[in-house]
């Protein structure tokens, strides 16, 4: 067995690649958390906060976006702005970030079909850009666990609504070792080190 397999290529792979794909994070702002009661919310910020790291550190494509901040919204939580360094905000006054251009011209713009959403409400700013996106023909991967509605109800439906039309669910690790295939290349050793501290962090808060 060799100690590393061949990669294949990255840009026609079925699988996600940090060289096919693009992310989305949209409304990650403290507002936003206030509302979320499908999941605690430290848990929810310990999976968004990996996820953005995860997405530095592939060098993922990264459209973030918040809503209504230009008229007196707190703009995205430092959390995770801290982990997506140089990554512009796209501020928005529309609900669906699809029907705003400059988002949606910031997804085409890199080209990719495979679209990896998170955000916050489910079954607001997550679903209806995912349906949208999976109609103007993108394959839409939605970060299940990187997101959180105003109830359970509401974030399972939604959930349900997406997978119904051709959304597929994914979870932030499932993400980050689709991304990296290997154990055997190189850049793993940042993906442990971000998988240790995304770990610590739960058994904290699960202990």
């Amino acid at each position: 067995m060799s100690d590393v397999t061949p990669i294949r290529d990255p840009a026609a792979d079925s699988l996600l690649t940090p060289q096919n794909a693009v992310l989305a994070l949209i409304d990650y702002q403290p507002e936003q958390y206030a509302g979320v009661a499908s999941v605690k919310h430290d848990e929810l910020l310990a999976h968004v906060t990996m996820l953005g790291r995860v997405a530095t550190s592939f060098r993922l494509p990264v459209v973030l976006s918040t809503v209504y901040v230009k008229h007196g919204m707190s703009g995205t939580n430092a959390e995770l702005l801290e982990a997506l360094p140089g990554v512009p905000e796209i501020d928005r006054t529309t609900m669906n970030s699809w029907e705003d251009p400059e988002f949606r011209a910031a997804v085409e713009q890199t080209g990719r079909k495979n679209l990896v959403i998170a955000g916050l409400w489910t079954e607001v700013c997550v679903v209806f850009p995912t349906l949208d996106a999976l109609r103007a023909g993108y394959r839409v991967y939605v970060v299940a666990d990187a997101i959180g509605g105003v109830s359970r109800v509401a974030h399972e439906s939604a959930m349900q609504r997406m997978i119904q039309a051709g959304a597929i669910p994914i979870s932030v690790l499932g993400l980050a070792c689709e991304l990296q295939r290997d154990w055997g290349r190189p850049e793993a050793n940042r993906l442990r080190t971000i998988m240790r501290e995304y770990f610590g962090k739960l058994k904290t808060l699960k202990g």
